[in-house]
C-alpha cells in the first residue's frame, strides 16, 4: 500500500532534497524564445528616448490652443514640419507650430499634438479648430519603460511579448539559464513505438511529455519505451542518468507485481516518497540517483500529464526562480461536483455558453480530454465537492 504525502509536501521534498544550481548562458535574441531569463533586466534608457506624437497633425503649445472652436479657431504660425526619424532641431515659440507625423519627436517647446482632423491651413498658418490638453497625443520619453527600472524579471519565460520588449532595450544577447535536459522514458509490455498489435498501444507518454518539457525550455532526450523487465529498466535508467540531468520514468509506478519503477529506484539511489495524495497521479514517485533526481509517472497518459504539470513543471520553476503559476480565471460551476476521495483532485473544464464551468468526464487512460478542455481546476483534498455555483480558480491547460 501506498504512504501517500500531500502535493505540497512532495514539492517540498523534492526541493529540500535537490540544488538550485542551473548554469547561464548567453543566446541571441532570436533564438531565446521560451527559455528563462537568468538574471533582471534593467533598462538603462528610456523607451522611448523621447516625447513623440502618437497622431498626424501640429506639434503645438497646448496652451495656444484653449479656446478654440469651429467658429473661433487659434491661429498658429507654421514654421516646419518633422519627418520620422529626424531630429526636432528647432524649438516652438508661443503661437507657433510645426507640421509632425505619427511617431515623430516633438520639438522643444511642444507639449501636445492637435490632430490634423481638427486643423485646417491657410497660407503660412494653422487653423485649429478643437483645443489640446497637455500631453494629448503625445508618449513622453520613458512612457515605456523607463532608465532605471526593472523591465523583466528573473525567472521569467520569454515569450513573443518580451522579444519585443528585449529589442526596444537593444538586448541583442540575451542572459539564460541553460535548461537541464531530460531524457523520458516509458515503460510497460503493452506499449511500443509502431504499429500496435491486439492487446497493445502505442507509446504516447514519450511524446506527450517531451512536447510538455520542450515546452518548458528543456532540451530532451526521448529514450522510448521498453518492457516491464527488471534488468532492461535498470540498464535503460542508468543510461539516461548518465545522459541527463533529470529522467522521468512513465509507468511501473502502482504497487503490482510488475511495476518495479520504486525497487529499481531503492537499488540505484534513493526513494523520498512513494504516492501523492492526487488524482489523477496518485502512484508518483520522487527518487534521486547518482545526485539526480528521478521521477516515476503514471502511465496513464492523462495522470501523466498532470503530474508533470503540477510536479515536474514546478520543480523546473523552482530551479529558475520562477514564480509559481497562477489561475488565469474564476468561473461558477454549471453543477455539482461530487468529490469524496481523500485526495486534491484536477478536474478538466470548458466553459457552456452562459460561461460557466462545466467538467469535461473521462475515463482511465482517456487522453483525447485535454484537447476537449478549456482549463482545469482543483478540489481540495478535505472536500467532499464543490457545490453549483461556487466560483472556482481555473488554470490554463
Amino acid at each position: 500500500m501506498l504512504q501517500v504525502v500531500t502535493r505540497q509536501d512532495a514539492l517540498q521534498i523534492i526541493k529540500e532534497n535537490t540544488t538550485q544550481i542551473l548554469a547561464v548562458e548567453s543566446v541571441p535574441l532570436q533564438e531565446s524564445l521560451g527559455r528563462t531569463l537568468a538574471e533582471d533586466i534593467v533598462s538603462v534608457e528610456n523607451v522611448p528616448s523621447f516625447d513623440r506624437t502618437t497622431v498626424d497633425g501640429y506639434a503645438v503649445k497646448a496652451a495656444d490652443t484653449f479656446g478654440a472652436t469651429d467658429a473661433a479657431p487659434a491661429q498658429l504660425e507654421i514654421i516646419g514640419e518633422i519627418h520620422m526619424g529626424e531630429h526636432a532641431a528647432f524649438p516652438l515659440k508661443s503661437g507657433q507650430c510645426a507640421k509632425i507625423s505619427t511617431g515623430g519627436m516633438l520639438p522643444p517647446g511642444a507639449d501636445a499634438a492637435v490632430m490634423v482632423e481638427h486643423t485646417d491651413t491657410a497660407d503660412n498658418l494653422c487653423l485649429v479648430y478643437k483645443s489640446v490638453a497637455p500631453f494629448e497625443n503625445i508618449t513622453k520619453k520613458g512612457d515605456d519603460i523607463l532608465s532605471g527600472t526593472t523591465a523583466l524579471k528573473k525567472g521569467t519565460r520569454i515569450t513573443t511579448a518580451e522579444t519585443g520588449v528585449l529589442a526596444a532595450l537593444g538586448i541583442m544577447e540575451v542572459p539564460v539559464f541553460k535548461m537541464p535536459v531530460i531524457a523520458i522514458l516509458s515503460t510497460g509490455d503493452e506499449i511500443v513505438s509502431g504499429a500496435p498489435q491486439p492487446g497493445q498501444i502505442r507509446d504516447v507518454n514519450t511524446h506527450l511529455l517531451t512536447a510538455a518539457a520542450t515546452a518548458r525550455g528543456c532540451t530532451v532526450l526521448p529514450y522510448g519505451a521498453v518492457k516491464d523487465e527488471r534488468e532492461t529498466i535498470l540498464a535503460a535508467l542508468k543510461e539516461c542518468i548518465n545522459k541527463a540531468d533529470i529522467v522521468l520514468i512513465s509507468g511501473g509506478s502502482s504497487a503490482g507485481t510488475k511495476d518495479m519503477t520504486v525497487d529499481i529506484l531503492d537499488t540505484l539511489g534513493k526513494v523520498y516518497f512513494h504516492g501523492i495524495a492526487m488524482k489523477p497521479g496518485k502512484p508518483t514517485i520522487f527518487g534521486k540517483v547518482q545526485g539526480k533526481p528521478v521521477f516515476g509517472l503514471p502511465g496513464h497518459p492523462l495522470a501523466a500529464y498532470f503530474v508533470f504539470r503540477l510536479i515536474v513543471s514546478e520543480y523546473i520553476r523552482f530551479l529558475t526562480g520562477a514564480p509559481v503559476e497562477k489561475p488565469t480565471n474564476r468561473a461558477r460551476l454549471a453543477l455539482n461536483i461530487p468529490s469524496n476521495h481523500g485526495r486534491e483532485e484536477f478536474l478538466c473544464v470548458t466553459y457552456n455558453e452562459t460561461g460557466e464551468l462545466v467538467p469535461v468526464h473521462t475515463k482511465s487512460g482517456i487522453i483525447s480530454v485535454l484537447c476537449e478542455a478549456q482549463g482545469f481546476i482543483g478540489i481540495d483534498r478535505n472536500s467532499e465537492g464543490v457545490e453549483k455555483g461556487t466560483e472556482v480558480e481555473v488554470y490554463k491547460l
